[in-house]
Order: structure tokens, then C-alpha cells, then sequence
């Protein structure tokens, strides 16, 4: 199976992004976007560092070609900012 991944580097906006592991990471990040079949999986990291994190409400399931579209939506709400994870998409 065909791991589809895309990654941006963008600065979280105000109350940044909550995570499941470190709560919330604030600052220059990094924005992964991973479908691999039924799941999309996003996680986050400071810029340059080595760790990954799950945002809060991650893994999404997933629908036919959603990869791009999903990630570049994903992106503009962390420079937006994400205090309640991925249940501040919907909203």
C-alpha cells in the first residue's frame, strides 16, 4: 500500500496546536499529513527538531483523494491555531 505524506513548515497561530502527547506546542512547526488507506494521521513538531506528535484528534478517517486538499486545509488552521486539536477543524 501507498503511504501518501506531504509536509509544511508554517507558525501556529494563537493558543497553538494541542497535541496527545506534550499538550499544546506553540511557534515554528512542521505539519505532516500522512493517508495511508482508511486513515489520515497528522502530526506536528517544532521546526527542525527530532520528536513527532499526534494533534489531538488524530487519526481522521480517510476518503478518496483527500491527501492534498486535507493537508493544505490542515495548514491553514494551525497558522489559524488548533487549542482544541483537530475537534477546532470542524468548527
Amino acid at each position: 500500500m501507498t503511504v501518501e505524506r506531504y509536509e509544511s513548515s508554517v507558525v501556529a497561530g494563537p493558543g497553538g496546536v494541542m497535541t496527545d502527547e506534550v499538550g499544546v506546542i506553540t511557534g515554528e512547526v512542521t505539519v505532516r499529513t500522512e493517508v495511508d488507506g482508511a486513515h489520515v494521521t497528522i502530526s506536528i513538531q517544532y521546526l527542525d527538531a527530532d520528536e513527532w506528535y499526534n494533534v489531538e484528534g488524530s487519526p481522521l478517517r480517510s476518503s478518496d483523494g483527500q491527501g492534498l486538499g486535507l493537508h493544505q486545509a490542515i495548514v491553514q488552521a494551525v497558522r489559524r491555531g488548533l487549542p482544541d486539536g483537530l475537534a477546532g477543524l470542524r468548527s
